[in-house]
């Protein structure tokens, strides 16, 4: 694997200068129904950089996870595509983008990392090991009457309840105040009950712990007695590198001329982000790694200038709805601080914008998912520490979870 970064992006905690001219430079003009405006709200965007990495956990053994996701019904590796606009307007070589727009029949890739840790947590609760299909595992479980809890800001809920499902299981999902209906009645399409918490999202993950008590609480954030299963959310994520590296040794890499050198991921809780620390660490790859977050829940960028877990205090209002979190997950925090390089945050607007340039690349990406794409085109490639022909990987989490607000933003 190259690198190809920039030398000057340095200083724990410390916000890097001069990022804003680059900001000016790369992002266009905020368009809504035809309505040309300029961007707003450019003041409130932060990047961070990390150069004081603390130590990572130990690497852990082989799972089996992708022989796990392989066996469930619908399963495909989601498409790696060029994205050469981005790419000539964050001024780098090439951009990579992994569209998670259908994965196992869902719009997000969340359900990897919950189809294992259901997959794991039933095997743990019934005492049987490693090695029972999925389809044998339903048939133990019947007559059973387990129920499945978690909380959500929309997708990581709807996984949950669509494993459910298969499991033949019931689903009990605790959302927020303000989700937006259509994430609502999708998760209650997948026969899940759904009620909404009159807080925010960390809110609601303390009444799901509690509501759950009496059956299996599927969280991707953890707290002091509850490790186990966010840790088999964030190995269920190691899918998507796994197709990353595959298709890129099966020919991508002759499109794009060579590996990825810098991956931008939204963070949210983090597991996803320690997913991708951990696979490209745990195998001595020195890519760079920067994360990306919403302005106002920006809680691992805040966390870093902290120099340990501190919460960003709610309403936490972004339209990036899966992001919208006050806390890291303490099980993939040791991952974020051990393991990326940069942390950003940014507006709306910066999703918008992202949302709109991957539309026109051909990869319908949500307000959360379009996040790492907004993110290096408000900073720029130069702002990031990142040479003119570097290979950006860009995670695009989730297609059009709510389709209303995606026309509404796009146009289409």
């Amino acid at each position: 694997m190259r690198r190809r970064h920039r030398a000057g992006v340095q200083g724990q905690g410390r916000r890097v200068p001069g990022h804003r001219r680059h900001l000016r430079r790369a992002l266009p003009p905020r368009r809504r129904r035809g309505d040309d405006r300029r961007l707003r709200g450019l003041a409130a965007v932060r990047l961070v950089a990390n150069s004081g990495r603390g130590v990572l956990p130990p690497c852990p053994g082989p799972s089996g996870v992708r022989d796990f996701h392989r066996q469930l019904p619908g399963y495909a590796p989601t498409p790696l595509r060029e994205a050469p606009r981005i790419a000539a307007r964050a001024g780098v070589g090439r951009v990579l983008v992994k569209d998670e727009a259908d994965r196992l029949g869902l719009p997000a890739f969340k359900v990897l990392g919950a189809s294992w840790a259901v997959y794991r947590a039933l095997l743990d609760h019934l005492g049987v090991p490693l090695g029972l299909s999925f389809d044998a595992l339903a048939a133990r479980l019947a007559g059973r009457g387990l129920v499945l809890t978690t909380a959500t800001d929309g997708n990581h809920g709807r996984a949950v309840a669509h494993v459910a499902r298969r499991l033949g299981l019931a689903a009990h999902i605790f959302v927020p105040a303000g989700t937006s209906p259509a994430r609502i009645e999708a998760i209650e399409g997948e026969g899940a009950s759904c009620q909404v918490v009159a807080g925010d999202y960390d809110d609601a993950v303390a009444v799901a712990a509690t509501a759950g008590a009496g059956g299996i609480v599927v969280s991707d954030t953890s707290w002091p007695g509850y490790e186990t299963i966010p840790g088999y959310v964030i190995e269920g994520y190691a899918t998507i590198l796994d197709e990353v590296e595959e298709a890129i040794d099966a020919g991508v890499e002759d499109a794009v001329g060579g590996g990825v050198d810098t991956v931008l991921v939204p963070i949210g809780v983090g597991a996803l982000a320690a997913a991708v620390a951990q696979w490209f660490r745990c195998r001595g790859r020195e890519v760079r790694l920067i994360g990306v977050e919403p302005d106002g829940a920006h809680c691992a960028l805040a966390s870093i200038e902290a120099g340990g877990i501190v919460e960003v205090p709610g309403p936490h209002t972004s339209i990036m709805a899966g992001l919208n979190c006050g806390r890291p997950s303490p099980v993939a925090w040791p991952w974020l601080s051990g393991g990326f390089n940069l942390f950003t945050a940014i507006d709306d607007e910066h999703a918008e914008a992202g949302m709109r340039a991957l539309a026109a690349e051909g990869t319908v990406s949500g307000e959360t998912g379009a996040a790492a794409a907004g993110a290096l085109l408000a900073f720029g490639g130069e702002a990031l520490g990142l040479a003119p022909d570097a290979t950006v990987l860009v995670l695009s989490t989730e297609g059009a979870t709510d389709p209303r607000l995606y026309a509404e933003i796009v146009g289409t």
